[in-house]
């Protein structure tokens, strides 16, 4: 697995252990990666559909890092990563952002090896210095594209995480250490990053010792200031606790509004709502729809439970988020409770 020391020459901005925000879609905005990079982490920008308004979150985001962009070896490139949904994304679009703003790292999920293959040779050839890491949730995923892409590191995502994952899937504490085992007996260096569960120092103690060389966290930065999400939402996580009893995976997330784009390969773990007990308990989805059409226009429509009128992403670690932090007091406060716990300065 990788060292600290190949992290720094690789992101040289950051500190040890390597702390990553999620590229959470519409919720990691500049304003969360910027202030996850300026603590000493990876600030990441999340996949968004529209070209302009991701480029002018890259614009913001390279405005206000200018400082840190001059003490790197290339100051033309980003510190932060850029998260790619890859299915059904315009190839040559998303290349011409990454000629342009060069990010440090290019997070690539949802595909099969070989579209993940074709998009990490054209990001290399439009940003050579950009490093690729792949996302997935199984060891046989995680080996095909170690070989396939050549990544320079692999995200392994584990059935805790919100939002959306693989359908079958492991927890990390399984799921890492199977992996690492395997990708060695292929002789094979590829860094592993742990998401999925990790809340604190130990979570992030533990998987460290489980092998990953990074660390993801999403549901947590979903209490940090620099968020992107409705209060309402936020609300909603904040109070929510037990988070096995409190979430579920399912494909019905995606499936309330319309027929389901997203491949059979991934479901998606949400707050549970009043629609997903009506769908687990046997009503037909035609029905569900209906239910929640008539409930949202109808005269009791205000009091209707946020979770109950749309899909609110959030992993199983939803019940430790309980107060509004700043992003980057969140990723020190890991850092400094990992380090004492793993005895390393």
């Amino acid at each position: 697995m990788a060292t600290f020391s190949s992290w720094e020459n690789r992101l040289p901005w950051i500190q040890y252990p390597l702390i990553v925000n999620a590229p959470m879609s519409g919720v990691a905005t500049s304003q969360l990666a910027t202030a996850v990079t300026r603590a000493g982490g990876l600030g990441q920008i999340g996949h968004l559909d529209d070209m302009c308004v991701l480029s002018k979150e890259l614009d913001r985001a390279r405005n206000d890092l200018q400082d840190i962009m001059a003490t790197l070896p290339d100051p033309d490139q980003l510190p932060l990563g850029l998260g790619v949904i890859v299915f059904g994304s315009p190839l040559e679009s998303w290349m011409r952002l990454f000629a342009t703003y060069k990010p440090a790292v290019a997070w690539l999920s949802f595909a099969g090896t070989m579209e993940m293959k074709t998009w990490a040779e054209s990001i290399r050839r439009a940003s050579p210095k950009t490093s690729i890491w792949v996302q997935l949730g199984s060891v046989h995923a995680a080996l095909d594209a170690a070989q396939a892409c050549r990544p320079e590191a692999l995200v392994l995502q584990g059935s805790d995480a919100g939002g959306h994952g693989h359908q079958a899937g492991a927890s990390i504490i399984s799921l890492v250490p199977e992996t690492a085992d395997a990708i060695q007996k292929q002789w094979l260096t590829t860094p592993l990053i742990a998401a999925g569960g990790i809340m604190d120092g130990r979570a992030a103690a533990a998987a460290l010792t489980l092998g990953a060389s990074g660390l993801v966290m999403g549901t947590r930065f979903l209490g940090a200031v620099e968020a992107h999400i409705p209060q309402i939402y936020r609300d909603a996580i904040f109070s929510a606790s037990d988070g096995g009893q409190s979430t579920a995976r399912s494909r019905v997330f995606d499936e309330i509004w319309g027929p389901n784009f997203w491949p059979t390969t991934y479901d998606g773990r949400c707050l549970r709502n009043r629609f997903y007990e009506m769908y687990t308990n046997g009503k037909d989805i035609k029905t569900v729809r209906a239910w929640l059409s008539a409930a949202m226009n109808g005269p009791e429509a205000g009091d209707l439970d946020v979770q109950d009128t749309g899909s609110l992403w959030a992993g199983t670690g939803v019940g430790m988020v309980n107060v509004l932090e700043n992003a980057g007091d969140i990723v020190r406060s890991i850092r400094d409770d990992t380090k004492a716990r793993t005895r390393i300065n």
